[in-house]
């Protein structure tokens, strides 16, 4: 009994203590973030729910949404989902053609996932913008979801280094002082954390739900701003809240001198 009691009181600490570090994400990850003329007009865009700094995967059942807006046009992409493995979990990949200049806004709605650690279900909206043959109109367009990042800043084009900024919305209005998650998306396994509380973090938008920061790598980063749903879910009999959290990826590149 003294041994079972040792090893509940170590899982607790565990959940505890590294719990605020493996922040959960939406992920939706494109080959290219900017496409020119004379790159292959065929992208793909990989679709997960992960712990993107730790390379910790999560089974990601088929999204209940996935499309694309551009040009002002929107357009389902949910039947041109193929199964794939993220992390060795499943996930989702889908092709896609891009034809004309613009700015491509993907955008993924999961189905909810339920978190039991947390006795919640969590439901990461979740896009990415992908520049094409130099014309970039409608970067900062907003899809109307339930929560979304609104880009301040072009979510493409950007140094390591620059700051990219973004206001937070729930319900298509401002979340003032709404925190913000972001965490790096170590594809390599190369980068490391000195200690846990730099594998995820936090920084809080001001008055107006607006948020900057600046990535000190080059690569792909998340930012992920929660918030506690206004509706619940049935989980056995019971319902249960529903973080919803509102996703932007957004790819920083390397400085280049000749």
């Amino acid at each position: 009994m003294k041994k079972l009691f040792g090893v509940g009181v170590a899982f607790v600490f565990i959940v505890t203590f590294f719990g605020t570090a493996w922040a959960h994400f939406g992920m939706v990850i494109p080959s290219d973030s900017m496409v020119m003329m004379e790159d292959n007009r065929s992208i793909q865009l990989q679709l997960s729910f992960s712990h993107p700094f730790e390379g910790i995967g999560m089974e990601m059942k088929k999204p209940k949404r996935f499309g694309v807006a551009a040009n002002g046009k929107r357009e389902d992409l949910l039947g041109a989902l193929e199964k794939a493995q993220v992390m060795d979990h499943a996930a989702w990949r889908a092709n896609y053609r891009i034809e004309r200049p613009g700015a491509y806004l993907f955008y993924l709605e999961p189905d909810p996932y339920w978190e039991p650690a947390e006795d919640v279900y969590i439901i990461h909206l979740t896009k990415t913008v992908v520049a094409a043959f130099g014309e970039d109109e409608g970067w900062d367009a907003e899809l109307g979801l339930k929560t979304e990042i609104v880009p301040l800043s072009k979510p493409f084009g950007l140094y390591a280094g620059n700051v990219f900024q973004g206001i937070v919305k729930l319900d298509e209005k401002p979340v003032p002082y709404a925190e913000v998650e972001v965490e790096y998306y170590n594809a390599d396994g190369k980068a490391e954390a000195p200690t846990e509380y730099l594998v995820t973090q936090t920084i809080k938008a001001d008055e107006n739900g607006v948020f900057t920061y600046a990535a000190p790598k080059p690569g792909w980063w998340g930012f992920a701003a929660l918030n506690e749903a206004d509706f619940t879910i049935p989980f056995e009999g019971q319902e249960k809240g529903v973080e919803i959290g509102a996703v932007i990826w957004v790819k920083f590149e390397k400085w280049i001198e000749k």
